[in-house]
This record gives structure tokens, C-alpha cells and sequence, in this order.
């Protein structure tokens, strides 16, 4: 395995993505949309993760796991089914979603993923 590390979209506090071998890392992702609700959301989110991960070389099928995060566990299934229509049937990730305040009160939903490459 590779020890390179390499950065992707680097920002004041952090990556948005970093590689390391066979593995990719996508940072918490919120939308910038926040008039949304959350299914509306976490679409944007998933959009803007599927770029990241092209960017490195991967795709949505390669995703070993994600942590999810809703302002609200009442909105638990708007995300859940923007999730579902997107996610790979045969590739479901690990996952766990919990309930969090998040950066700002028009945040409804921040996603992490760890794909393989």
C-alpha cells in the first residue's frame, strides 16, 4: 500500500477529500442550499460527494462506510430517501446516523464517507 498522501480541495480548517492507498476519505459534506428541507438537502450532499469521490478516482459503488448526521431525527426519513435512490442497491456502506446540532440552524444533514479506490 501506498504511505502517499495526497489532498484534495484544501480549505482554511480542512480537505474535503484525502487519498491514502486504496482509501478515500470525504469530509463532513453539507449543502450550500439551506432553503432546503432535508431530502432536498441531502440530494445536494450526495451530488456533491459523488464529485469528490470522481475526483479521486472512485464512485458511490466504493463507499465502505457513512456517518450521517440530521439536525432533526423527525427528518430521519426525507434523508433516508434521498439515501435510498441513491445508493447502490448491491453496494449499501456501513452506516450510522445520529441526531446533532449542526453549523448553522439551516443545516438539516452532514454526511461522511470512506470509500475504497
Amino acid at each position: 500500500m501506498s504511505t502517499d498522501i495526497k489532498r484534495h480541495f484544501p480549505g482554511p480548517t480542512l480537505c474535503r477529500a484525502v487519498e491514502y492507498g486504496n482509501l478515500v476519505f470525504i469530509a463532513g459534506t453539507t449543502a450550500d442550499n439551506k432553503s432546503a428541507n432535508c431530502k432536498g438537502q441531502t440530494e445536494e450532499v450526495l451530488k456533491k460527494i459523488d464529485g469528490f469521490l470522481a475526483e479521486c478516482g472512485t464512485d458511490k459503488s466504493k463507499i465502505l462506510s457513512a456517518n450521517v448526521w440530521v439536525a432533526d431525527m423527525n427528518e430521519k426519513p426525507q434523508m433516508d430517501a434521498a439515501w435510498t435512490a441513491w445508493v447502490e442497491p448491491g453496494s449499501k456502506p456501513v452506516r450510522a446516523c445520529v441526531e446533532a446540532r449542526l453549523g448553522s440552524a439551516e443545516t438539516r444533514v452532514e454526511i461522511m464517507v470512506t470509500a475504497a479506490k
